[in-house]
């Protein structure tokens, strides 16, 4: 049996489905794994022989990203108080997404939406004009 090229794949799931040999004994000759060839023979069957190619190995799903457009509608959106599930529903993008843009800009907590209130303090004209005296 040649190496496990598209077309080694092909012949070993050809052996298995028109001869019935036992996938387990085909998948030890080839060095395989049980798990690998039960993978490939499902494969075959959903897309026939073009699926068992080989795949790329990085992510199908890459990590999204708001456009300038959508981010400051989603901004505009939080400081409406609107959660960021609802935010994310009226985008169609993923949560994470989201959440990684308001985390970004600061305002992924709604108490960070207000600004806070200034600090008071006594300021008087000369030092020593406001005393307490404890008796």
């Amino acid at each position: 049996m040649p190496g496990l090229t598209p077309l080694g794949r092909e012949r070993l799931l050809r052996r298995q489905i028109d001869h019935g040999e036992p996938l387990l004994a085909l998948a030890a000759q080839a060095g395989i794994s049980l798990r690998t060839a039960y993978k490939w023979l499902a494969r075959s069957r959903c897309g026939g022989h073009t699926s068992l190619v080989d795949r790329r190995s990085v992510r199908r799903n890459q990590r999204r990203t708001l456009d300038p457009q959508q981010l400051q509608h989603a901004v505009d959106l939080r400081y409406q108080r609107c959660t960021l599930r609802r935010i994310a529903k009226a985008f169609g993008a993923p949560l994470s997404t989201v959440a990684r843009a308001m985390e970004a800009l600061g305002l992924r907590r709604l108490r960070n939406l207000d600004p806070r209130p200034p600090v008071q303090r006594y300021q008087w004209e000369k030092s020593g004009d406001m005393i307490q005296v404890d008796t």
